[in-house]
């Protein structure tokens, strides 16, 4: 029998919460003046249904539907797992400017060109505007159409006339219906707009591509609900002072969720950079102090970055620590155990340390390399040409091994490296290693110490920590 539900009188139409008297700020998302009176009570009841489509063996169940199709853009193939499936739908989202609409305007026309048809639905821009990038990056297409909305019945109309195979929206948040309540881009209209699109994806088999805004604190505006109706969700990075961009898959429901995807934006668009360690490096003429390489990995895929170190007498009673691009907590224990444990003195020097190109380096693997290249930079000693460093530096001195070690040694061995300094966690692990891996001449050491003594840091007489008072 139905059963009539009573309804608070007053409900938050950007989040849906509800309230028994009317209030001027939300209490759930702390939005002001989006609380307003609901209507009557509704007749609410739950009834079974006969399902459409009975329910069958997962044995039984053809694959066939769900093929991949390559995008064309190599670079985000590689982070989708070979390609997109039918029906999925993918979020895109990243700061402001950083090159979202470039890189799915150029999905867009490989997609249109390998003779698929496909919509390109812009809410920011006019269709003019887009015509115009479209012809600075050569993204022309015949299968390629192009709509200029912010109406989702409007788009719902589109993909019927057009019935492409894949649709770009860009953004979700221009996107609004006057099926839910709030003003586009609020998170009752995020969450509508998105979940008709899900909808209309599945039940064509078309591919669905969405752009979305991110906040100030770098997380993906809107509901969180947003990430769960999604199929998968990549984050689109990159520093505006830098040409190098990166695309993250954070969830792929069809593939691995840990790989990355290189770009870099140039005067015609973006471009693939399937092989980046060389923005990441430098190549010197002479040895100088002060520089080491790392081999980081983001995701599975191994990356060559160099850091640079400069340490200079400090006129100031505290000296300076400044970093760029390298995580600044693990730089301090860095520096606290080259002076505790290696004797190198650096508590009256400033110490700078950045990476070239850009890149931004939170793999602890790059402990070892920031560690030698300070030292090398405060004692004026030169690490050879061709080493490279991976190892995590604990309190205590010693060197930790890191995941993909025999990857991070192809990979400098590719590049021409020819010596590799790594961790070896006890003296047996030390005896048992070989000393040619992949071609490189490898030095294994249990400790930091062990490691500037390998590669020929020896700090100088008299330039140990200042003296303190024994503890105890």
């Amino acid at each position: 029998m139905a059963k009539t539900t009573t309804r608070p009188a007053f409900k938050c139409t950007e989040c849906g919460w509800t309230s028994g008297k009317w209030v001027g700020r939300c209490n759930e998302c702390m939005t002001w003046g989006s609380v307003v009176e609901e209507g009557a009570p509704k007749l609410a009841s739950v009834r079974s249904s006969i399902p459409v489509a009975k329910a069958v063996p997962i044995s039984q169940v053809s694959a066939d539907a769900a093929a991949r199709t390559l995008t064309g853009v190599g670079e985000l193939d590689r982070v989708l797992g070979a390609g997109v499936v039918p029906g999925a739908v993918l979020l895109l989202a990243g700061e402001p400017g950083v090159g979202k609409s470039t890189l799915l305007l150029e999905v867009a026309a490989r997609w249109a060109k390998a003779g698929r048809r496909t919509l390109y639905v812009t809410g920011e821009e006019s269709a003019a505007q887009v015509r115009l990038r479209a012809d600075r990056t050569d993204a022309l297409a015949e299968e390629l159409y192009l709509a200029a909305e912010t109406d989702l019945g409007t788009v719902l109309g589109h993909i019927e006339e057009v019935a492409p195979s894949l649709m770009v929206l860009d953004s979700v948040q221009t996107i609004g219906t006057a099926e839910a309540d709030g003003s586009p881009g609020g998170i009752t209209q995020v969450r509508e707009v998105t979940g008709a699109l899900v909808r209309v994806a599945k039940r064509r088999g078309m591919a669905v591509i969405i752009v979305g805004h991110v906040t100030k604190d770098g997380a993906i505006a809107g509901p969180r609900l947003l990430e769960h109706l999604v199929d998968v969700v990549l984050a689109f990075e990159g520093d505006r002072h830098s040409g190098f961009r990166m695309v993250r898959a954070t969830k792929n429901r069809f593939g691995p969720a840990d790989e990355v995807g290189c770009f870099e934006m140039g005067e015609q668009g973006i471009v693939e950079v399937p092989d980046p360690s060389g923005l990441f490096t430098s190549r010197h003429a002479e040895p100088v102090p002060g520089t080491c390489v790392a081999v980081t990995m983001e995701g599975r895929r191994p990356l060559l970055a160099e850091l640079q170190a400069l340490v200079a007498p400090s006129p100031l009673p505290q000296a300076r620590r400044t970093m760029h691009g390298v995580d600044t907590g693990r730089l301090a224990m860095v520096l606290a155990v080259l002076e505790r444990r290696c004797r190198v003195k650096l508590y009256d020097r400033d110490v700078y340390v950045s990476t070239v190109g850009g890149a931004k380096v939170a793999d602890p693997s790059a402990d070892l390399a920031a560690a030698l290249a300070i030292a090398s930079a405060a004692t004026g000693h030169t690490i050879p040409h061709g080493v490279v460093a991976l190892g995590e530096v604990g309190l205590a001195g010693e060197l930790r091994r890191v995941p993909g070690t025999d990857r991070r040694l192809a990979e400098a061995a590719r590049l021409g490296f020819t010596e590799a300094v790594v961790p070896a966690e006890t003296g047996q692990a030390r005896d048992r290693m070989p000393t040619m891996r992949y071609g490189l001449r490898v030095h294994a050491a249990a400790t930091l110490q062990q490691a500037l003594d390998a590669v020929g840091l020896v700090p100088r007489r008299g330039s140990g920590p200042a003296p303190s008072a024994d503890v105890g």
